[in-house]
């Protein structure tokens, strides 16, 4: 493995990309999100308070003017946990183009229990967790093969998800 950095290393990236980042999101939990009050309050209501001025939104928003892309891919659960049903509700209120996969369709199409990020199609930044899902911190790559990888996953996934809104509107209750 090469070497791990922290997440606030690669903040540069979400601004300085050209046209495109895009987010493969594999995993059942993200321990970032359960401590939060947002996390908390959907627990008890269902709803996720709008983010609209957020730094994470504001940049996004920025890039967005730019003509630049934010997309995502997230693998969800049949059923969903609860991490998964929030970021469900989440990525309704978002700017970014949030797409949803089912994790059996994510197992035929062999796509890696991995999230990483994908900027420009040129440089990979995987991101490592551990056993509590923590993040661990990112790893950063530019080989050509391994870019190449990322990039075929990218559109195997991307061409069988669904926006979060049609995956959303099938779904009985986000509850």
């Amino acid at each position: 493995m090469r070497q791990l950095l922290p997440f606030s290393d690669i903040a540069h990236l979400f601004k300085d990309f050209e046209h495109t980042a895009w987010r493969l999101e594999s995993r059942r939990t993200y321990a970032a999100d359960l401590v939060t009050d947002d996390f908390r309050a959907f627990l008890q209501t269902g709803a996720v308070p709008p983010v609209a001025d957020s730094p994470w939104v504001l940049n996004v928003t920025r890039q967005q003017a730019l003509g630049k892309r934010f997309e995502r891919v997230r693998i969800v659960d049949e059923p969903m946990t609860d991490n998964q049903r929030f970021l469900l509700v989440s990525a309704l209120g978002r700017p970014e183009d949030i797409r949803i996969l089912g994790r059996r369709k994510a197992e035929e199409l062999k796509l890696p229990q991995a999230d990483f990020w994908l900027f420009d199609s040129k440089v990979l930044a995987r991101l490592h967790f551990d056993g509590s899902d923590r993040t661990l911190g990112v790893e950063l790559i530019e080989d050509s093969a391994e870019v190449l990888g990322a990039c075929q996953l990218r559109d195997a996934a991307w061409h069988y998800a669904q926006p979060a809104q049609v995956f959303a509107a099938a779904v009985p209750s986000a509850m």
